[in-house]
């Protein structure tokens, strides 16, 4: 699904900036909330 490769392209990211591990999971919860709400505004609903 496209939230799952989200996930995966987060968690590169954050690893690959030396994010600590132990909180990726709430960085990556915020990512997926940041994006929902963008789509959200742009397709007006």
């Amino acid at each position: 699904s496209v939230r799952a490769k989200i996930r995966v392209v987060v968690k590169r990211i954050l690893k690959a900036h030396g994010f600590p591990p132990d909180l990726q999971e709430p960085a990556v919860k915020l990512v997926l909330e940041q994006a929902e709400t963008l789509c959200r505004d742009w397709t007006g609903e």
